[in-house]
């Protein structure tokens, strides 16, 4: 029992520090430490320089490794090193993620005697021949005490080894290296990712540049083209669940489009015609010889994915309530779930530096920024990784909506022979494993990619952002990595 003493002390020690925030990474106490971390790992680790692994190692130190065992004593620590890590033939190498890096310092009457520093970090292989490539991750727990000047490690806590496959799957944000190699490889400036497990957002990152040598922060606004639509059509549902609204009462009740007003197909569009995508009206009327709205096929026989039939249902719901599209969303949506830095169109508010600028697919800042200064409810709808996160939850865990529509939101719309499954402004993948599904929505411009997807049975989703036309090829990556059924979802298993 003796033996197990100090990681109960040190898991305590760690507890109480819960109540005091961490040390700033341009404190000196944080430089300190990550001078010492260097010496442990730059030098010690990586490049096998014992002398400077003794320097900073204490006589009586303590290693518990969840799958090497206990390491005491300091010698029996440099010959654990000298042995496992120098002596084998690859070189194994450690990078650490200094984004989860946490410092904090121990304190007597007042003066720092010690520091807990805790992360994540990465270790890879290097072969003669090969690029290294990674071989685990794994969280740290180091004790660090003070003797006059200098450091000594005291205890080592190493535990939640992970292979490559499951680092990707489990920790959700800690694999950086390897995401930022996805953008390199597919020459994607920027990446942001939310992730939600157990019904909740778990946390939001964002990888990579707005545009070259400008780092993308974790509040970069994404152009989400397509990705407005999903927001639309949980706005509309939540007014046809107050009773505001129905979904199968013909919009021409408080508008109609002045091209179509002649055409007898415009007195049978309906709401549940527009959500699922069988309005009859092809994505935009540019795209007609007249240049014109015009029905291809009358409402509800038919499926054509449609922009103007969203602008339609945003001139119905605008004309009905009184307000602009932006004010209902705004009591809706931004304000119950605090999404404050989304909008539907630039505005003076809308910070230009913290912009995804748009980029072709070489990766090159091709395309200039098209300011809207008009509300669309089927594109171009700018928000954050955060605010589109808190959305994705709210949906996630119903949205408000009774049981019957949540239901009939995630039903089939279609008919049996459309070769697609649709519900009320979402796509359906069914029968996924057992009752389980999924809903997803994609979005895409010049120089921009989105994805959103969840699965209500299991409480899980993501939600991807993208500023480049190669976006697209990172969605499968993040799928199999993020959600349990992913693999099933791209193809890759049964």
């Amino acid at each position: 029992m003796k033996i197990f003493r100090p990681l109960i002390l040190l898991f305590l020690l760690c507890c109480s520090l819960r109540s005091t925030a961490q040390v700033a990474p341009d404190s000196d106490l944080y430089q300190q430490i990550m001078k010492v971390d260097s010496l442990l790992f730059e030098e010690g680790f990586n490049k096998c320089n014992m002398e400077a692994l003794k320097k900073i190692t204490a006589e009586d130190l303590e290693f518990y490794h969840d799958q090497g065992g206990i390491i005491l004593g300091k010698s029996d620590f440099i010959e654990t090193t000298r042995k496992n890590i120098c002596s084998i033939n690859y070189k194994p190498i450690r990078k650490l993620d200094k984004e989860s890096l946490e410092v904090f310092p121990l304190k007597s009457n007042g003066k720092i005697y010690g520091a807990i520093q805790s992360g994540i970090h990465e270790f890879y292989a290097k072969e003669e021949g090969k690029e290294p490539y990674l071989t685990s991750t794994a969280k740290f727990t180091h004790l660090w005490l003070k003797q006059g000047e200098e450091w000594l490690l005291k205890r080592v806590l190493s535990y939640d080894h992970r292979g490559p496959e499951d680092a990707h799957k489990n920790n959700i944000f800690e694999d950086r290296s390897t995401v930022e190699t996805w953008l390199r490889e597919n020459r994607v400036p920027a990446l942001g990712l939310a992730v939600l497990k157990d019904y909740k957002l778990k946390g939001v990152k964002v990888y990579g540049e707005l545009e070259e040598n400008v780092p993308a922060p974790i509040d970069a606004i994404f152009n989400v083209a397509s990705l407005t639509k999903p927001l639309v059509s949980m706005l509309t549902l939540k007014l046809v669940n107050n009773g505001d609204w129905d979904l199968d009462t013909p919009v021409s009740r408080y508008w109609t489009d002045p091209d179509v007003k002649d055409d007898p197909n415009s007195r049978l569009l309906t709401t549940r015609h527009i959500l699922s995508h069988q309005s009859g009206f092809k994505n935009w009327r540019w795209q007609n010889e007249s240049g014109k709205l015009e029905f291809d096929f009358e409402p509800g026989t038919g499926f054509n994915y449609s922009g103007e039939g969203f602008e339609y249902l945003q001139k119905a719901l605008e004309s009905k309530f009184g307000k602009p599209l932006e004010v209902l969303a705004d009591s809706l949506f931004f304000q119950p779930l605090e999404m404050k830095d989304t909008h539907f169109y630039w505005k003076n508010s809308v910070e230009e530096d913290r912009f995804a600028q748009w980029h072709n697919s070489e990766g090159f800042h091709e395309y200039q920024v098209v300011k809207d200064t008009s509300a669309s409810a089927a594109d171009d709808l700018l928000t954050t990784m955060e605010d589109y996160g808190k959305f994705a939850e709210y949906v996630l865990t119903g949205a408000g909506l009774s049981k019957e529509l949540f239901q009939e939101m995630t039903s089939d719309q279609l008919s049996e022979n459309s070769g697609i499954k649709m519900g009320l402004g979402w796509e359906l993948l069914p029968n996924l494993k057992g009752d389980e599904y999924a809903i997803l929505h994609t979005g895409g411009d010049k120089g921009v990619f989105t994805l959103i997807m969840l699965l209500p049975e299991t409480g899980e989703g993501v939600v991807m952002f993208t500023n480049g036309d190669n976006g697209n090829k990172l969605s499968f990556k993040i799928i199999e990595a993020y959600l349990s059924l992913g693999k099933q979802i791209t193809g890759k298993s049964n």
